[in-house]
């Protein structure tokens, strides 16, 4: 079952700013490591669908996932800054996708790392909101070196 397009783009808007508003969101995580699925969208050079790392902007979202194959993870925070500079940096390099705010049916968006950067950093930016960062040295340098790669 398909969803609509629009119930989609507004679970990635609400995303957004639930991250944004409370600088901080949530993975599944086991001792094999953490939530993927495959995206429905995106291909690889083999046709094989891209793989991606499922996150969610709101703890109880991420535990109404906890079943089926994802019976034995648990639900693991992380701060904005760590996701954006590590997290969403390195899936890139790895071609990885990002899930999100999927539900217990696996329904939710899918979108490169890069452009979540990005729009999370806009909207941080708009809002006059500023986070720290360990590797780049202000929100306007990460937002201009994952446009550039972009």
């Amino acid at each position: 079952m398909l969803q609509n397009p629009s119930t989609i783009q507004n679970k990635y808007k609400n995303f957004v700013t639930r991250v944004v508003a409370n600088e901080r969101l949530y993975a599944l995580e086991n001792n094999k490591g953490y939530a993927t699925s495959y995206s429905n969208r995106v291909e690889d050079e083999n046709g094989d669908p891209i793989e991606m790392i499922c996150f969610w902007s709101d703890e109880s979202l991420a535990k109404s996932c906890i079943e089926k194959e994802w019976r034995d993870y648990q639900v693991s925070p992380l701060l904005l800054s760590e996701f954006l500079e590590n997290w969403c940096v390195g899936m890139c390099n790895d071609g990885l996708m990002v899930g999100i705010d999927f539900d217990k049916n696996l329904f939710g968006d899918e979108i490169e790392p890069l452009k979540l950067i990005l729009d999370i950093l806009s909207l941080l930016i708009d809002l006059n909101k500023n986070i720290s960062f360990k590797k780049y040295r202000d929100i306007n340098e990460l937002y201009n070196q994952a446009k550039e790669l972009l």
